[in-house]
């Protein structure tokens, strides 16, 4: 799991939002019928990919709308018992800041 929160950085990073998603969404599909903090909020971290990849094709309304599903999962930060949850903090706050960035551009 570490490997791909890292590769998923890397590729936000590199504007590779599309591999970003993917990246996450390895973990995440095999999971996605599990009831439990710890899916929903990568589902959340894809939605974040998705909303850049969105942004980046200038479709700002739809970016918008998909970032407040990545709200809205992010609550769950606090919920989750995972051995991952400082990876998960971390990944939390640098996409805010790259969410964040965006806007200043």
């Amino acid at each position: 799991m570490k490997q791909q929160i890292d590769k998923f950085v890397t590729c936000i990073e590199q504007q590779r939002f599309f591999e970003a998603h993917e990246m996450l969404e390895e973990v995440w599909f095999p999971r996605r019928f599990e009831h439990n903090a710890e899916v929903q909020l990568l589902k959340g971290f894809i939605n974040a990919a998705v909303s850049f990849e969105l942004h980046k094709r200038g479709r700002q309304p739809q970016s918008k709308r998909v970032w407040a599903n990545y709200l809205k999962y992010r609550q769950l930060l606090y919920k989750v018992k995972s051995p991952y949850l400082r990876e998960y903090h971390a990944l939390a706050r640098y996409i805010e800041e790259y969410n964040n960035s965006l806007k200043t551009h």
